[in-house]
């Protein structure tokens, strides 16, 4: 028998081209992508491209991404820089296009490991393990190629504006391809802003323009665990903050700007 060919997210299709799959659809509009797997995805070329070149070996610590407009459901290309070349800090750039116009730009520092274990400090408290958590229908709040590809276990009852939750996922960031935990876990990152909905996503929109991630330690595992609080604020902007978990414990934090408005028909 031949060996089993798991489905991914994106299939390679060129050198830094890459080809959306249905498990990428949205989730507030069936032609275009939901952004949590390509964030995964631009991690994953920026490791490339800096293995490609024989960079030094550094760990992610923060990542930035500016979502310029709809990520359409459509072949595309990133492009990796180098803007601040160094053995120990290192500045990326990364730009997704699509059709010849720039629909995501991303900035990742990079910082040499050092052991610091004697004077390390101040993390929030673990999360309940995935393993010992129920399932939860994320798909019950959501619709979409993406959500529908997820496990999700919420810890507790889900609140609006306040939900602690564990992700993963069965496929493949790229279909075929061996991809690191860092890029798996980023790939669910950008859910944080569905799981703790303050208004119902049929009747009012919120999306985010924008994703900031700082880690102080590498994630590992198969689980990405998202301790989130949504605000609104009164003039049509709101903010998303999480605390990010792996399966040994805390890694970082998230932060997510939205634009909040009446759903219009």
């Amino acid at each position: 028998m031949g060996e089993t060919v798991r489905t991914g997210y994106f299939e390679r299709v060129g050198d830094g081209r890459y080809k959306p799959t249905a498990h990428v659809g949205g989730a507030w509009r069936v032609d275009e992508q939901h952004f949590s797997p390509l964030g995964g995805l631009i991690v994953h070329a920026i490791e490339r491209a800096r293995a490609a070149e024989g960079r030094p070996e550094l760990v992610m610590s923060r990542i930035s991404f500016d979502i310029l407009g709809q990520i359409a459901l459509e072949e595309f290309e990133v492009q990796v820089e180098i803007v601040r070349p160094g053995r120990t800090i290192e500045l990326v750039e990364a730009t997704v296009v699509i059709g010849g116009r720039a629909v995501v730009r991303a900035r990742a520092w990079l910082l040499a490991e050092v052991d610091t274990g004697i004077v390390a400090g101040g993390e929030p408290e673990r999360l309940t393990p995935p393993e010992q958590v129920p399932p939860w229908p994320m798909d019950s709040v959501w619709s979409g190629g993406f959500i529908e590809s997820l496990s999700t276990r919420v810890i507790g009852e889900p609140q609006p504006g306040r939900t602690t939750a564990w992700v993963s996922t069965g496929y493949d960031l790229v279909a075929g391809e061996q991809v690191s935990s860092l890029a798996s876990f980023v790939a669910l990152i950008d859910t944080a802003n569905g799981i703790a909905v303050r208004q119902e996503p049929t009747k009012w929109m919120f999306p985010n323009v924008d994703l900031t991630i700082h880690l102080y330690r590498e994630p590992e595992g198969d689980w990405t665990g998202l301790d989130t609080k949504v605000t609104f604020g009164s003039r049509g902007q709101g903010l998303t903050s999480t605390d990010l978990h792996d399966v040994t414990g805390p890694v970082g934090h998230a932060e997510q700007i939205l634009t909040v408005r009446p759903l219009t028909t």
